[in-house]
C-alpha cells in the first residue's frame, strides 16, 4: 500500500519527530499563536492526530497583544531517560525548555530559561555519554548574522549551560547559506546535524557529520527539489524507525496554505542519509509524491477540521493570535460556543484583534461555514468570519444605529484600519457565514445561500499560512455576544460555479 505526499495538508511548520517504542510524536512551530507548540501522534508516520499543545499560553506579558511572527520558532523534541524535552526558541528572549514524563497526557512544565539573549533560534540537544550539547542557529534580524551553527555544552537536565558562550562549529556562508534548523542524530560513531539551507522557498537539505561534537563537520546535500514540484524540501526530522530503517519528515512552503508536511524514505550510502528518490546514490535525492508505507500499520488517526461544539472543552483546532482570556468565550456542552463582544477599541484593524478563534487551512479547495445566532446588544458590537493573512477579508454583522448591518471588509498587516467594501441592513437573528476557497488560493465570502461574486487572493501570514476563523468584538465594554452553533469545513474537489 502506498501513501501520498503531503502526509499533512496543514500548516505544521518546522516539524520535529521522535519515535518512542512503537509511537511517533511530532511538534511544530506556533509563533505568536496560543495555545502554543502542537503535539501530534502517529503509529505509521502517515496518519496523525493532534493530542494537545505543550503551552497553554506564551510566557511573556507582551503576548496579551497580537505580535505577528514572534513567539515560538522551530522547537525540537527529544526523549532521554524517561523524560520528554522540548527546546523552545523565543528569538527575542532566548532558549527555553519544558518537559514531561508522559507525552500522551501532556502536563508539560512551565518553560524555564536555559539561555537568555536575542537572536538564538532552532535549538536541539544531544546526549553523548554523561554529557549534553545543544546546537542552535542565529536569526540575522536579531543577532546581526546568520548562516552559522553554534554549540553549547549544557547540563544533562537542560537546566543550565556549562559553556560560558557558544562555539561556532559550522560556517555555511560559502556552501550552505542561511543554514538553520539544525537537528542532532547519531549513528555508527558519527554525529549528524540535519539542517536546511538556501532559504525556505527555494532551499535544500544539508547533512553535516563529524566524529567530534565540535567538528570539523563534512557537509553533503541530501535532498533537492530537482525536477519535482516540491519546492524547498527541508527543515525537519531524521527518524530511526527500527534497526537501521530511517525516514525523513520535512515541510514544503505552499504560500497561503503554509508549511505542509511530507515524508521521505531514507537510504544510507557511505554513512550519508540520502532522502527521497535517489537513482544515483551518490547524489541528493528528490522528494517523492508517492511511496510504499514505511511502517506497515493501520491507523484511524486523523486531524479534525470542523467543530460542532459537542464537547465541554474548546476544540484543539482553534488558536488565538494572542494569549487567550477566559472572558472571551464560554462553551455550553452540546450547544454552542458563545463569543463575547470583548472590548477591542484599541484594535480597530482585525489583524490586531487578539480574540480571533482561528483554524488552519486543511484542503486545497474547501467550503467553511459557521452558523451564528446574533445577540448583538449595543452599537459597535460585531461578529463574523474571516480569512486572515497579511492581506485579509471578512464578513460580519455590525450593530450600527440600533440596526444590524451585514458588512464585508478588507485589511492588511500594514494598515491600522480596515475598509468597508459592502454594507446593508440585516434583519434576521441568525446567519450562516461562508468562505469558499479554491486552489491555489482564491476565495469568496458569503452568507446563508448567497456567495458574493468578488474573488480575493489569499496570502500567508508572517511565517505561517493563512487561517480562517470566527470572532465577536466591540468598540466598548458590552454585554453583547454571538452564539456559534457549528463550524464546518468540507473539502471541494472541483470548482463550483459562482452565484
Amino acid at each position: 500500500m502506498d501513501y501520498t505526499n503531503p502526509i499533512i495538508f496543514q500548516d505544521f511548520s518546522d516539524p520535529d519527530v521522535i519515535r518512542v517504542k512503537d509511537s511517533y510524536y511530532m511538534i511544530a512551530s506556533s509563533f505568536n499563536h496560543a495555545p502554543g507548540i502542537p503535539v501530534l501522534k502517529s503509529k505509521n508516520l502517515v496518519d496523525w492526530k493532534l493530542i494537545h499543545y505543550a503551552m497553554d499560553e506564551l510566557p511573556f506579558e507582551r503576548f496579551k497583544d497580537v505580535r505577528h511572527g514572534e513567539g515560538v520558532w522551530a522547537p525540537s523534541l527529544r526523549f532521554h531517560k524517561g523524560v520528554y524535552y522540548i527546546c523552545i526558541p523565543f528569538p527575542d528572549d532566548g532558549i527555553y525548555v519544558c518537559s514531561c514524563t508522559d507525552i500522551d497526557k501532556g502536563n508539560w512544565t512551565k518553560p524555564w530559561c536555559l539561555i537568555a539573549g536575542k537572536g538564538y533560534e532552532d535549538p536541539c540537544p544531544i546526549w553523548l555519554g554523561d554529557k549534553c550539547y545543544l546546537v542552535l542557529a542565529f536569526a540575522k534580524s536579531r543577532a546581526g548574522f546568520n548562516s552559522c551553527l553554534g554549540l553549547y555544552e549544557v547540563t544533562p537536565d537542560l537546566k543550565n549551560t556549562i559553556s560560558e558562550s557558544y562555539t561556532i562549529i559550522y560556517d555555511g556562508h560559502n556552501m550552505s547559506p542561511t543554514i538553520e534548523g539544525p537537528k542532532f542524530n547519531a549513528r555508527n560513531g558519527w554525529i549528524y546535524i540535519m539542517a536546511p539551507a538556501g532559504s525556505v522557498k527555494t532551499g535544500w537539505q544539508v547533512c553535516l557529520r563529524s566524529k567530534n561534537i565540535y567538528g570539523p563537520y563534512e557537509a553533503k546535500i541530501v535532498l533537492l527539489q530537482n525536477d519535482t514540484k516540491i519546492n524547498g524540501p527541508h527543515q525537519g526530522a531524521l527518524i530511526n524507525l527500527k534497526k537501521d530503517a530511517w525516514a525523513f519528515i520535512h515541510f514544503q512552503d505552499l504560500d497561503c496554505y503554509g508549511r505542509i508536511v511530507h515524508l521521505q524514505p531514507v537510504k544510507w550510502v557511505n554513512d550519508w542519509p540520502i532522502c527521497g528518490y535517489a537513482p544515483d546514490e551518490l547524489l541528493a535525492g528528490s522528494p517523492v509524491s508517492k511511496h510504499e508505507y514505511l511502517i506497515d500499520k493501520d491507523s484511524n488517526f486523523k486531524l479534525e477540521t470542523s467543530d460542532l461544539f459537542q464537547k465541554d472543552k474548546l476544540s484543539l483546532i482553534w488558536q488565538t493570535p494572542a494569549n487567550k482570556q477566559l472572558s472571551w468565550y464560554t462553551l455550553s456542552k452540546g450547544l454552542v460556543l458563545s463569543c463575547y463582544c470583548h472590548n477591542t477599541k484599541a484594535y480597530r484593524a482585525l489583524h490586531l484583534t487578539p480574540n480571533l478563534f482561528l483554524t488552519k487551512l486543511s484542503f486545497p479547495s474547501f467550503k467553511a461555514s459557521a452558523l451564528c445566532e446574533l445577540k448583538l446588544m449595543e452599537n459597535g458590537d460585531e461578529a463574523g468570519l474571516c480569512f486572515m493573512g497579511t492581506d485579509y477579508s471578512y464578513i460580519c454583522i455590525r450593530r450600527i444605529q440600533n440596526q444590524n448591518h451585514l458588512q464585508i471588509r478588507r485589511g492588511a498587516f500594514n494598515q491600522e484600519e480596515d475598509v468597508v467594501l459592502f454594507d446593508c441592513v440585516y434583519q434576521n437573528k441568525e446567519i450562516e457565514f461562508i468562505v469558499k476557497f479554491q486552489y491555489p488560493g482564491l476565495y469568496q465570502l458569503g452568507f446563508n445561500k448567497t456567495i458574493f461574486k468578488e474573488v480575493y487572493e489569499a496570502t500567508k501570514g508572517r511565517w505561517i499560512g493563512g487561517k480562517v476563523g470566527i470572532y465577536a468584538r466591540s468598540n466598548h465594554d458590552s454585554v453583547g455576544f454571538a452564539r456559534f452553533k457549528y463550524y464546518k469545513v468540507k473539502a471541494v474537489k472541483k470548482r463550483e460555479g459562482k452565484r
